[in-house]
């Protein structure tokens, strides 16, 4: 699957320093990771931190599938309101993602400052506005809900975002989000991993996997095969490839970044925000002062189409920008399409589909792909082990 279009900020910024060989003889491995993106360098850091003994494989250059298309806003807020996302899931599950999310924004930063990445990560504020006096109810519900749960969260009116330079009506402003270079980080994990003894090869392409004996035996596209204990999904949106139950709704998205912006409203280096609509907007700001705005989604159909539709949606994202920040001259400089996915609770999915196989997945769906792949990290090890965990429980399969 080509999950995004050629041209993306990211790769272009930060131009890959390390390459990797593709595999050319069989080999074998207590772990197999199956995905070089962001995800799954973060379950071969924790992994090679628990003294495994690892390799990484990936049909592309690693990090450029969904990771050199991601926009990197991280937050604990998940693309279900809270509110709603109880009614779906039940109080303790739902309170305990958003937490979760929460803490994987820390934790996550806690692994930056380990390996000396720098991915330019800075904590922001997430503003979750409303346009229209209509949605004013339910982002109210949700700012009650969240207060109720004790997350720290404050109520902005119009005149309170008018001061930021956004053209809303009322918004929740939470405490902790944060932005950085994915791309990056995903760089400099997995050299830190390679450095404590992982292998990687990239241009691997693994066409099937043969589960004999309770061992798993991937093989490649060039006939070669690499023998594991364990195999752990890490491929994203591409798992759709390999797994029976449809676990998620694809769709297309669309991205532009603008040139660098002498002067941004101070508001707009302090804060990301996204809006209530469905599909929403988001837009964020990067270290060298260009401003990123995704959204226009639509379901996906394949890549020829997404990637026709990149013009229209240029458009349309300008115009929306204008809308809502109307005292900022946005120059469009990159823009590009991808594809993510969405599943009904806005929920990851961790764990064994197969109880009988030892195949593992860590598939962080939706808009928190990031924080749900940290949060997948602390999971990853009781499902090797077939050992209870609550987040296994959570984000189980045939949920």
């Amino acid at each position: 699957m080509k999950l995004r279009s050629t041209e993306t900020f990211w790769p272009l910024k930060s131009a890959m320093k390390y390459s990797y060989p593709s595999i050319d003889s069989d080999l074998k491995t207590e772990i197999l990771i199956i995905g070089g993106g962001i995800t799954g360098a973060l379950i071969a850091y924790k992994l090679i931190s628990e003294g495994k003994k690892v390799i990484l494989a990936d049909r592309r250059d690693v990090a450029n599938g969904s990771t050199a298309a991601s926009t990197a806003l991280l937050q604990y807020e998940i693309d279900v309101p809270l509110h709603e996302l109880i009614k779906i899931r039940g109080l303790e599950c739902a309170v305990d993602s958003y937490r979760n999310g929460k803490k994987a924004i820390f934790d996550l930063r806690t692994i930056i400052d380990t390996i000396k990445s720098n991915c330019q990560f800075e904590f922001k504020k997430s503003i979750y506005y409303c346009s229209l006096k209509k949605d004013i109810p339910f982002l109210r519900n949700e700012y009650k809900c969240r207060k109720e749960h004790g997350f720290d969260v404050n109520w902005l009116e119009r005149w309170d975002l008018e001061k930021m330079g956004l053209n809303a009506v009322a918004a929740i402003e939470s405490k902790t989000a944060a932005v950085m270079d994915p791309y990056k980080l995903a760089i400099d994990l997995l050299r830190y991993c390679q450095k404590k003894g992982m292998q990687i090869f990239d241009r691997t392409n693994i066409t099937s996997i043969q589960n004999i004996r309770g061992k798993s035996i991937a093989h490649t596209e060039n006939k070669c095969t690499i023998t594991a204990d364990h195999v752990i999904h890490c491929s994203g949106y591409e798992s759709t490839e390999t797994l029976a139950e449809k676990v998620v709704d694809l769709k297309s998205t669309y991205v532009i970044a603008s040139e660098s912006i002498e002067v941004l409203p101070t508001a707009f280096k302090n804060a990301i925000f996204w809006d209530t609509s469905k599909p929403y907007l988001y837009f964020r700001v990067t270290a060298d002062n260009r401003i990123i705005m995704g959204g226009g989604d639509e379901d996906f159909k394949d890549a020829v189409k997404r990637d026709k539709l990149l013009p229209k949606k240029e458009q349309y994202l300008l115009r929306h920008f204008r809308r809502k920040f109307p005292n900022i001259n946005f120059k469009l400089d990159y823009s590009w399409a991808g594809t993510f996915g969405e599943t009904k609770d806005g929920l990851p999915y961790f764990g064994k589909p197969n109880p009988e196989k030892n195949e593992h997945y860590v598939l962080g769906f939706g808009g928190n792909g990031i924080t749900f792949s940290v949060i997948g990290m602390n999971s990853i090890l009781d499902s090797i082990n077939g050992k209870q965990n609550t987040d296994l429980d959570y984000y189980r399969f045939g949920r």
